[in-house]
């Protein structure tokens, strides 16, 4: 038995931030700055009344329609968001009856940021394997725009909204190999909104600034040096284990898609691993950080430029701290 990736679809919203538009509103910031560090121009934000929710029901009819899918045909749907549209129900099930889906499919929400596509694809290949389910709608969808402060200049610079819609099958274009996954709890301070949840439930309304940066629990605080450290140490011993999972040399991989963080940890862990450029993807000049959806837009922009071919590993790490990684092999047929 085996399971396969066999379409991918992405949604954007309409509003544009624009590294023009943050310098507009942080002067002492340049555009050519931006673009340097964080690799980013321009990003995607969600509207006001535009939820996760909303989000990914777009681009599961994006990809309905691009690849001629009955919703008919998925029987499980798995989505990754924190930022769901309340605490219940599941935004899943909404999404099952929104989307015409079958009574009989299941459907479940799971919380996880970068790592959570590649997570998603151990669920639903998991799904695949114990027979409950042959089609699976994977959705990946974030409005990390709305958990940010507005003059938070970094993390506004990084982030944008998107989501994206996967079917994993039985059959397809990329047979989903093995997975190797990990956790690390102690780093969770470093990434992370402290209030809203049953810890903290109310707001604290504890904003400070640090050098110039707000940091309040009741919006999204990242670390961004423990961060870096964490990736720079994680994510090669996770690409070295996955490759002795799968049985595969590191010269047999054709192209690396990792999660795209940001252009200047991208170069960094490129070097650090001695991966060749040409096989080491990157598309977030136009989108940002999506969050979970960073890999199947990426996967989608290579497919579109006809380079998925032959061994494609895959990377997601961040928050939580959480990583995942496994290896894509295309099928030629």
């Amino acid at each position: 038995m085996k399971a396969f990736i066999k379409g991918i679809s992405y949604y954007l919203p309409s509003k544009i931030l624009s590294n023009e538009d943050l310098v507009n509103e942080f002067p002492e910031w340049s555009v050519g700055k931006i673009a340097e560090k964080i690799g980013v121009s321009k990003r995607h934000i969600s509207a006001p009344d535009e939820t996760a929710g909303d989000m990914a029901e777009k681009s599961a009819r994006i990809l309905f329609l691009e690849y001629g899918i009955q919703p008919s045909v998925v029987d499980f749907i798995l989505l990754c968001t924190q930022s769901p549209d309340y605490f219940l129900p599941t935004t899943a099930c909404l999404l099952q009856d929104r989307l015409g889906v079958s009574k009989t499919a299941g459907a479940l929400d799971f919380n996880l940021g970068c790592s959570g596509f590649v997570y998603g694809l151990s669920l639903a290949k998991g799904l695949i394997f114990g027979g409950v389910a042959k089609n699976i709608l994977l959705l990946t969808s974030e409005t990390y725009s709305k958990h940010i402060h507005q003059q938070d200049k970094g993390n506004r610079s990084i982030f944008g909204d998107a989501a994206a819609a996967t079917l994993i099958s039985t059959e397809g274009f990329a047979e989903i190999r093995n997975f190797c996954l990990g956790t690390d709890g102690r780093g969770a301070e470093n990434l992370i909104i402290k209030t809203g949840g049953f810890r903290n439930k109310e707001r604290k309304q504890d904003l400070v600034f640090e050098e110039g940066n707000p940091v309040s629990s009741d919006f999204l605080y990242m670390n961004g040096s423990e961060i870096l450290n964490f990736t720079l140490e994680a994510v090669p011993l996770l690409v070295n284990d996955t490759l002795a999972k799968n049985g595969i040399e590191k010269e047999k991989i054709d192209l690396f898609v990792f999660h795209q963080a940001n252009r200047f940890i991208l170069d960094f862990l490129r070097k650090k691993m001695s991966i060749e450029e040409d096989k080491f993807y990157y598309f977030l000049e136009k989108v940002g950080n999506t969050v979970s959806s960073t890999i199947p837009i990426a996967l989608k922009e290579a497919q579109k430029e006809n380079k998925l071919e032959g061994n494609i590993l895959l990377a997601g790490f961040g928050v939580g701290y959480s990583w995942a990684a496994t290896i894509l092999r295309i099928n030629r047929e």
